[in-house]
């Protein structure tokens, strides 16, 4: 059975919110310089501007289960897209730095949110044979929204816009966020929510349009799993018996950032700049990067559901260790500056193809229906969380030995290989209520 246009475009418009995210998480790269110049930024107060977006995404991500599991996941995705809208006009308007760092935070609140209610609303709506695929068109959003903010730098900077530049590269993404929010008003709620509140007939609804050749089996299987919270009320998450989705989903969240990745997106242009490129070339190399990173997630998105999300993480790990370790070598021994782009493709293809590809599928497959929300909240919260530590602190750490950080990323790639192989399950191919049967919980 393929999706039908229903389904496509419910999964299109709920993962426009990892369009806003990626552009959101990557077009600061392209401002640093120019915040640094005009506001006399610290190493320390430019990791804080960088930072303050993430701080936001961990609070947002911590509590986005809250009001998606109130008011359902759809209905708190528009309240992010009024968040990302909000965040980019306040960014171009901001009279001063602490504006900048406030309006980055709220944006934070949005990245967050939505990392937590898109993919988890597209693998509610998603048959099981499709899931890998369409919840990972949250992440092909998320690199599109990176290779768009390069490119948008790019462009921007090309425009002589001298001090008013880094405000329309920031504020440019008005327009996405104000689409997103009008779109999210033509899609349905999530089906498993409808089920958990026991609104039935309207869950029926959905699923003869998202699903019609199943909607029957698909709803009597959602509805044994949940039990609609009969006899099982508001279970608390940190309990003995999800330790073992638990330590899945944060384990993998944590080795996403332990992989350094946002950090290298963020400090992209300082980094091609500390090696000796210019300010223009290193824009242009960023395009690159960004391409390669959407290229990678479409081939990763081909081949998830059937090669297996354990498969892809094993392969991405032995070559992101290897490029960072080549990126190490380069600034310890300030030779072969020429192939530090080459090494930086090879470190993004490899983590497009692998982490970036499996994180957020992976988060939403793992925990039952009932403690879904809270769960993805937990992952999404200990990711972004080690992403705010990395990014906050590379600055003062890539400036007294560029060499480091790196070294450190390419050792923890090596650990994520052994955890991933001795601990992780394969999950393709399983629909959510079977995930469920096989962890043993009830």
């Amino acid at each position: 059975m393929k999706p039908n246009a229903f389904l496509i475009k419910s999964t299109v418009v709920a993962g426009l919110g990892g369009l806003l995210f990626g552009f959101d998480t990557a077009v600061i790269s392209g401002t640093t310089h120019a915040l640094t110049f005009i506001y006399d930024l610290s190493p320390g107060m430019l990791g804080l501007t960088v930072a303050a977006a993430l701080w936001g995404t961990v609070i947002g991500s911590l509590f986005a289960g809250i009001p998606g599991d109130r008011f359902g996941r759809r209905d708190s995705l528009r309240v992010m897209a009024v968040l990302y809208l909000a965040s980019a006009l306040g960014c171009a308007f901001a009279w001063n730095w602490p504006a900048v760092v406030f309006f980055r935070f709220i944006g934070g609140l949005g990245i967050g949110g939505s990392s937590v209610l898109g993919p988890m609303y597209i693998a509610e709506i998603a048959p099981a044979k499709w899931r890998g695929r369409l919840v990972g068109f949250f992440q092909f959003n998320i690199v599109a929204g990176i290779l768009l903010a390069y490119f948008s730098n790019y462009v921007i900077g090309l425009m002589g816009l001298g001090s008013l530049e880094w405000r329309w590269k920031l504020g440019i993404s008005a327009v996405p966020a104000a689409l997103f929010l009008v779109w999210l008003f033509a899609i349905p709620r999530s089906p498993r929510w409808l089920v958990g509140r026991g609104r039935i007939e309207e869950a029926r609804e959905v699923l003869n349009r998202t699903l019609p050749e199943s909607s029957e089996r698909e709803l009597q299987a959602i509805v044994e799993s949940i039990d609609l919270e009969h006899g099982h009320g508001q279970e608390a998450l940190l309990s003995r018996k999800y330790a073992f989705p638990i330590l899945l989903a944060v384990s993998l969240a944590l080795l996403n950032q332990l992989s350094g990745i946002n950090a290298i997106l963020y400090y992209l242009n300082d980094i091609f700049e500390h090696a000796g490129f210019s300010k223009m070339s290193g824009d242009l190399q960023a395009v690159a990067i960004g391409a390669t990173n959407l290229l990678f997630t479409i081939l990763a998105m081909a081949v998830i559901d059937k090669i297996g999300r354990k498969t892809l993480l094993l392969i991405g790990s032995v070559g992101m260790a290897v490029s960072l370790a080549g990126v190490s070598a380069i600034f310890f021994t300030k030779q072969h500056e020429n192939l530090l782009v080459w090494l930086l493709v090879g470190f993004i293809a490899s983590f497009a193809f692998s982490q970036g590809a499996v994180i957020w599928v992976y988060l939403s497959e793992v925990f039952p229906n009932r403690v879904r929300a809270r769960g993805q909240s937990l992952g999404s919260f200990s990711h972004w969380i080690m992403n705010a530590i990395i990014s906050w602190t590379f600055p003062a750490m890539a400036a007294s030995s560029g060499a480091y950080p790196f070294m450190f990323f390419s050792f923890m790639m090596v650990v994520q290989f052994f955890v991933v192989l001795f601990v992780f399950p394969e999950t393709k191919g399983v629909s959510l209520e079977e995930m469920q049967r096989r962890m043993k919980i009830s």
